[in-house]
């Protein structure tokens, strides 16, 4: 027998990826296309349905061309893309609307009369997490009251890796993981609940939730259309994958609680593994892992790596400019700035609230402390701290529920960058390991890919296959007491701008 192996697709906000692994854990080849979001109204973050297909379909062909195997040769399937959100389809099997990305926040009112009247309460012990305007169930009550037309019409509503999977097999399915991070499950008896619909004023439209699946279950074969499409054979297995908060998680290869996991990309993602949920109003979620004997335990916010990128984009055109023309890369540029000013030397604090916050839901990003000798450097300096003591607040909250960890596995945008990832380890003072893998979210789904294909037993097998550190970065002990008090003044400045957000509302919300 020749060499086999395993597909892995990844489905972020705006890119989706492929990669394809030999069975020995090796990435062979690696793929990508862009799928812009759709922006039309304030709140409202959609795509294309279709056109998010035919990303998927077109980087499968580019990946099975890249690395010039016969298709036949790929034995297994999976998909991860970002939990929530919402994906409708019609008994055809068609988009009836557009899909929602899960930093749509067309519910929030709906998430604060919630708050209010006390059902995030009732909720609570079987959720075991907040309600967030960019979950699957809020976005349903929503429709019902202002597009009832596409409730209507729609006969499944599936998260984005779902959907994928059902156009590779035409059978519609919900992954356990994804479903368990959208309050649409109850956590304590793995399964749907008629009191969750009836909270959220839903229970018509729990007709459009579809079984439920584990991630390394077989989910359907690849159709003769999808073949067509993509070019893999029909008849390949396509396991049930994951969302992108445990493939990230296990494809960096956490397998106990020995190790807490951090992805540093689009979202801030902090998270450990338990043996038992907890549900608790000073977490934001309890979810289920892919290992049957795992919750994760989450604290999540939109403040990380996409700060960075913003700044890049928008206030370094020269630098990226100059760094294109030379052949390299403006975040090489970004990293030297960085490194040449010393922490102590920097006294700007960035609070990265660009896109969303962790700690006020008016609070808007801000840099604070600038003086007339600060450069861009500074600042940049500060965007990579202010991340980091962002990520510091969540894992400080879980830290209230478990011991310190032996070390952090990091994974997202910032794990590209060595010189962010130090600053990670200085201001946690505890050892930061970077995955060899480039793709943690393909290679996770690959690893569920390789379970449902028979490949490997499980996941602990798995991850001794896939899973590598490149390197650790050890915490320095001279920049402790710096970051310390670095971090306490963006704590303290993170909340007592609080009555300042409220009259800036009042002011631009006119």
């Amino acid at each position: 027998m020749g060499q086999q192996y395993l597909l892995g697709l990844d489905n972020g906000g705006t890119v989706t990826k492929a990669t394809l692994y030999g069975t020995d854990g090796t990435e062979i080849a690696a793929a990508g296309m862009q799928v812009k979001p759709i922006l039309e109204k304030v709140g409202f973050v959609e795509r294309d349905m279709d056109a998010l297909w035919q990303a998927n379909a077109t980087a499968i062909r580019d990946v099975l061309a890249k690395a010039a195997v016969n298709p036949k040769d790929v034995i297994g399937v999976a998909v991860t893309g970002h939990g929530c959100g919402a994906y409708f389809i019609d008994a055809e099997g068609r988009p009836a609307a557009n899909g929602i990305i899960s930093t749509d926040t067309r519910a929030k009112d709906y998430v604060a009369r919630w708050n209010a009247d006390g059902t995030y309460d009732a909720l609570l012990p079987l959720t075991m997490q907040i309600i967030w305007a960019g979950q699957t169930l809020p976005i349903v009550a929503w429709h019902k009251d202002n597009r009832p037309d596409v409730l209507e019409r729609a006969d499944k509503v599936l998260s984005c890796k779902d959907y994928i999977r059902f156009c590779l097999t035409g059978e519609a399915y919900t992954e356990l993981t994804d479903v368990s991070v959208a309050n649409g499950i109850n956590l304590n008896t793995i399964s749907y609940d008629d009191a969750i619909f009836h909270a959220f004023g839903i229970e018509a439209y729990k007709r459009l939730f579809a079984p439920l699946r584990k991630c390394t279950d077989v989910c359907g074969l690849v159709s003769e259309k999808a073949a067509r499409e993509t070019g893999l054979a029909a008849g390949t297995p396509v396991a049930g994958g994951l969302c992108d908060v445990a493939a990230c998680c296990i494809g960096t290869g956490v397998t106990s609680p020995d190790k807490m996991c951090m992805v540093a990309g689009t979202w801030s993602i902090n998270e450990f593994l338990s043996k038992k949920p907890i549900a608790s109003k000073q977490l934001f979620q309890n979810a289920l892992y892919c290992m049957d004997d795992y919750w994760m335990i989450l604290e999540n916010s939109m403040t990380s790596a996409s700060n960075l990128e913003w700044f890049v984009k928008n206030l370094m055109g020269h630098e990226k400019h100059d760094a294109e023309e030379q052949g390299g890369s403006v975040f090489q540029t970004v990293d030297a700035m960085v490194s040449a000013i010393a922490p102590e030397d920097c006294p700007v604090i960035f609070l990265p609230f660009l896109f969303g916050t962790n700690v006020n839901a008016d609070a808007k990003a801000c840099f604070l402390g600038i003086s007339g000798m600060h450069t861009k450097a500074h600042l940049l300096r500060a965007v990579y701290e202010g991340v980091a003591f962002s990520h510091r607040t969540h894992m400080e909250n879980l830290l209230r529920f478990r011991e310190r960890p032996s070390g952090i596995r990091i994974s997202g945008g910032a794990a590209r960058s060595r010189v962010w990832v130090q600053i990670f380890a200085d201001v946690f003072q505890i050892p930061v390991e970077v995955s060899a893998g480039k793709e943690l979210g393909t290679m996770g789904a690959a690893m569920c890919a390789g379970i449902a294909s028979g490949v490997f037993d499980d996941f602990l097998q798995a991850v001794d296959v896939f899973s590598k550190v490149a390197y650790t970065c050890i915490p320095n002990p001279e920049t402790a007491q710096i970051y310390e008090d670095k971090f306490r003044l963006y704590s303290k400045l993170s909340t007592q701008l609080d009555e300042t957000w409220k009259d800036w509302g009042k002011i631009f919300s006119k």
